[in-house]
């Protein structure tokens, strides 16, 4: 059905295949700017800022490049405030936070505010008008969709099985963000608490190529030119790497991040709750072993969780320890490496290159 599908790459005028997730909190105007003007397509999360931060972030990305950019939005069902669990995991928070001197808030606030219900954000969209918006955790309403399209912008969403890539082709979106569950970072699932199949990201791709009519990019466990062939080679038309970028010299990942994804040997990773409320994938550690301990309580709503989590997180970082930072990567991470934005993407692109002249090689000695 995929073969009808506009070519995202010649739309956007890529002169390569590759798209920087992009990761609220770590991704930098400087960072998105310098993939774009390497050929790929740079992005900004703006999912933690208001509408001012996301226009001052937008301005200044443009301020650096002419070319496309990308801005990711939240679209999370807006927190059910429980004053009972909202207590209960403070308490159960207490000793962490003693053992840093510190003591936990009095209470939590939902510290994002979802785009289904920020209509600031949605009134500068409109306005700056950039090229590229998508989705995550899934999808505003349809008159939002329909008037971000008539704006001239392409719009893309995150799916994580076949029926929530079915609802964002019918709400006619433009492309789908395939993300398998080797992804760093938060996974998009639109319903939280529903089934979550888990599909990795070539399943996944292969499926959404198959059965839906958009064009798709391959998201989850890329993190070179051949894990992007590979992608190519299932029928998607580009490729989004979120944990490749992490060490770039752009980002705003601190140094015992930078050290974690650089290690000889880097831990493993997990998929919790324990840090925002919601699944994400990211280094196994303190924090990450609190959310299934025995006995541990249920976990406040995203993003109430998370202003736990960032209040622990800095308690601890104060003293020197990175146990309870949100660390996020995905399965591939040992193929991290540090370069400068734009020269990650040339890399990316020369080793993209040579993947794709091996099965050309492979296809001769089967003909």
């Amino acid at each position: 059905m995929n073969s009808a599908a506009r070519n995202l790459v010649s739309l956007l005028n890529l002169a390569t295949p590759i798209i920087q997730a992009p990761m609220a909190g770590v991704s930098t105007p400087a960072m998105a700017a310098a993939v774009s003007e390497a050929g790929g397509l740079g992005s900004l999360g703006v999912g933690a800022m208001d509408a001012e931060g996301a226009r001052k972030a937008i301005r200044e990305t443009r301020a650096l490049t002419a070319k496309p950019f990308h801005i990711n939005l939240f679209c999370h069902a807006p927190a059910q405030a429980d004053a009972a669990r909202e207590a209960a995991w403070l308490q159960y928070l207490t000793p962490q936070f003693a053992e840093f001197g510190a003591t936990p808030p009095a209470g939590l606030r939902e510290i994002y505010k979802s785009f289904v219900a920020d209509e600031a954000m949605y009134q500068m969209l409109l306005e700056e008008k950039p090229a590229v918006v998508s989705f995550h955790f899934g999808l505003p309403a349809q008159e939002k969709i329909d008037a971000l399209r008539a704006a001239g912008i392409v719009l893309l969403a995150s799916a994580t099985s076949l029926r929530e890539a079915r609802q964002i082709e019918a709400a006619g979106i433009d492309g789908i963000i395939a993300q398998g569950i080797e992804a760093g970072g938060h996974r998009g699932v639109f319903d939280p608490e529903g089934d979550d199949e888990g599909l990795g990201t070539l399943a996944l791709v292969r499926v959404l190529v198959a059965r839906t009519g958009l064009p798709v990019i391959a998201a989850g466990g890329i993190m070179d030119g051949a894990g992007i062939a590979a992608a190519l080679a299932l029928g998607a038309q580009a490729a989004q790497l979120g944990t490749a970028f992490v060490a770039c010299d752009e980002s705003s990942a601190d140094a015992a991040y930078r050290a974690a994804l650089t290690a000889a040997e880097p831990r493993s990773t997990t998929l919790t709750r324990a840090i925002s409320g919601r699944a994400a994938r990211g280094f196994t550690s303190r924090f990450t072993a609190l959310g299934v301990a025995p006995g541990a309580p249920a976990i406040p709503d995203y993003p109430v969780t998370y202003d736990a989590g960032k209040a622990l997180h800095a308690a601890a970082k104060a003293k020197g320890v990175s146990e309870f930072a949100a660390q996020w990567a995905g399965q591939a991470v040992p193929l991290a490496r540090a370069l400068p934005a734009g020269a990650l993407v040339a890399q990316l692109t020369a080793e993209l290159r040579l993947a794709l002249d091996r099965l050309s090689s492979l296809r001769a000695s089967i003909e």
